[in-house]
C-alpha cells in the first residue's frame, strides 16, 4: 500500500467525526476532521511528511511552518521526512500574536528572512489561519512560495486569489464522510 493510502485509511479511520461542529471560521458543518488525531499519531506522522514533500516536490523552499497549533505537527513530519531523505529542511512556527517578552518574535525557529517559505497547516476550510500565518510570514522577511494542507475543505479559492500555489494531499472528497 502506497504511502498516500495508507494515510488516506488512517484519516478516515481516525480522524472523521460526524455530526455538528463549529468550525473556527464560525460556519456549522455536519462533520469534522480532527487531524491532530492523526499529526499526532505514531504511524500517520512519519506518512504525513512524505505525502506532502511528494505533494510540493515540484515547489522549491527550504522552511515550512504555519500557524500554531495545527501546523506545527505537519511542519515537524514534514522535517523530518526530508531529514530521513537526507535533505535540509528547517521548520517554522507563526504564533497567532507577537509575543510580549523574551526575543518578542512572532515567527519562531532558525529565522525565515530572506528564505523561502512554505506555509502548511493540517486542513482549511476558508483560508483563514493559512494566509494569516502566510501575513506574518510575509512579514518576517520570507518568501513565501506557496500553501500546502493534509485536507483542504473549501480553502482554494482564498489562496489561489492571494497568488499563492496550493498543494493538498486530499480533498474532502476523498474523505468518507
Amino acid at each position: 500500500m502506497s504511502d498516500r493510502d495508507r494515510l488516506l485509511e488512517l484519516i478516515n479511520q481516525i480522524a472523521v467525526v460526524r455530526g455538528k461542529v463549529i468550525l473556527s471560521s464560525g460556519k456549522e458543518a455536519d462533520w469534522y476532521v480532527d487531524l491532530r488525531r492523526v499529526s499526532l499519531h505514531h504511524e500517520a506522522a512519519p506518512l504525513i511528511g512524505r505525502v506532502l514533500l511528494e505533494a510540493t516536490s515540484d515547489l522549491e523552499y527550504d522552511v515550512v511552518g504555519g500557524l500554531t497549533l495545527g501546523a506545527d505537527p505537519v511542519a515537524t513530519s514534514m522535517l523530518h521526512a526530508a531529514a530521513a531523505q537526507g535533505r535540509a529542511l528547517d521548520a517554522c512556527v507563526v504564533r497567532k500574536e507577537q509575543k510580549k517578552h523574551g526575543m518578542q518574535r512572532r515567527v519562531e525557529g532558525p529565522g525565515v528572512e530572506g528564505r523561502r517559505v512554505l506555509a502548511v497547516d493540517d486542513t482549511s476550510t476558508t483560508g483563514g489561519s493559512v494566509l494569516q500565518a502566510v501575513d506574518a510570514l510575509r512579514e518576517a522577511g520570507a518568501e513565501v512560495v506557496g500553501v500546502a494542507l493534509i485536507v483542504e475543505r473549501g480553502a482554494r479559492q482564498a489562496v489561489t486569489d492571494a497568488g499563492l500555489e496550493l498543494r493538498t494531499a486530499y480533498t474532502t472528497d476523498d474523505l468518507a464522510v
